[in-house]
């Protein structure tokens, strides 16, 4: 698409987006209603238990955690991904509001699918499975276009795998374009191990600020610590379940099987603020689900 043809398009859009809120409210001012979201959402700070992981998240001065349901309503209602009822939660950094340009934020999931060896840590080849990956993520595009969600290709490694054997911590970056996005998009992932399962940490941002995103999931690595009895060095071979497959498979999502449309293909979609056309649509949508008059029509 041209730049004069975004450009209308988003001007349009723009124009519809200021015309449908006055229809709703003839006072609203839109930066009103941004303000009223981000005040309407329930953070929590300092020692947060993640019951349904077995955990703790020790969260210092930089991040907030929103529970299940406003992280929810941020993801599907705000930024456009797919219903998941998987979502334990989102962290949000201290200094960003959701809305804001630069926002990102660490989506939580939890698979309770066993224990999962790392005994092929040191015999992976991240190379052979980046190619891998990026043949899947093409392969996929078809069930995404029909999902609505346009086309992603996988770039590369924003930040190669690393497993921390001693904290059972392994983290990777993916560099993605979206179709009709101006920009690139990093999911950045974090799997921390556990006797039962692991604890998926999923950022997402823009390409540009992959430093911040680094140092911020630098903090988020050390925040978690799974309960007494739930920790990986835990885990009793006589009794425990073992997951059907090693790390690998973590990076290269073979074993996502529980989780969403895009967790399922590998991303998270990047907030729509970052898609300028799709923003517009979804705050409209968001301002007349959340904020519209409670009328009996109202969602």
């Amino acid at each position: 698409m041209s730049k004069s043809l975004w450009s209308a398009l988003l001007s349009a859009l723009l124009v519809f987006s200021s015309a449908f809120v006055a229809a709703e409210d003839p006072a609203a001012d839109p930066a009103e209603q941004i303000r009223q979201f981000n005040a309407s959402l329930n953070y929590q700070t300092g020692d947060v238990a993640v019951a349904a992981a077995h955990a703790v998240l020790h969260l210092g001065a930089g991040f907030r955690y929103l529970p299940p349901t406003d992280a929810r309503r941020v993801l599907e209602q705000l930024w456009g991904n797919p219903p998941d009822d998987s979502v334990l939660g989102m962290l949000v950094p201290g200094d960003l509001e959701v809305t804001d340009e630069r926002s990102w934020a660490v989506v939580l999931t939890y698979s309770d699918d066993g224990y999962v060896s790392d005994e092929d840590a040191a015999k992976i080849n991240y190379s052979d499975m980046l190619k891998t990956m990026q043949e899947q993520t093409a392969a996929a595009n078809e069930e995404r276009e029909k999902a609505g969600y346009g086309a992603v290709t996988l770039v590369g490694w924003a930040s190669p795998p690393r497993y921390d054997a001693d904290k059972k911590k392994l983290h990777w970056a993916k560099e993605l374009v979206f179709s009709g996005a101006d920009q690139h998009t990093v999911n950045y992932d974090i799997r921390a191990l556990g006797r039962g399962g692991y604890l998926s940490m999923n950022a997402v941002g823009g390409i540009g600020d992959l430093s911040y995103i680094q140092q911020g999931m630098g903090r988020v690595l050390n925040m978690v610590e799974f309960d007494a009895g739930y920790r990986y060095a835990d885990f009793n071979d006589d009794t425990d379940k073992v997951a059907g497959y090693g790390l690998a498979a973590l990076v290269g999502g073979v074993a996502a099987a529980k989780m969403g449309l895009f967790a399922k293909l590998g991303v998270l979609l990047l907030s729509l603020k970052k898609f300028a056309v799709l923003l517009i649509i979804g705050i409209a949508a968001l301002l007349k689900r959340v904020f519209g008059k409670k009328d009996g029509n109202a969602g």
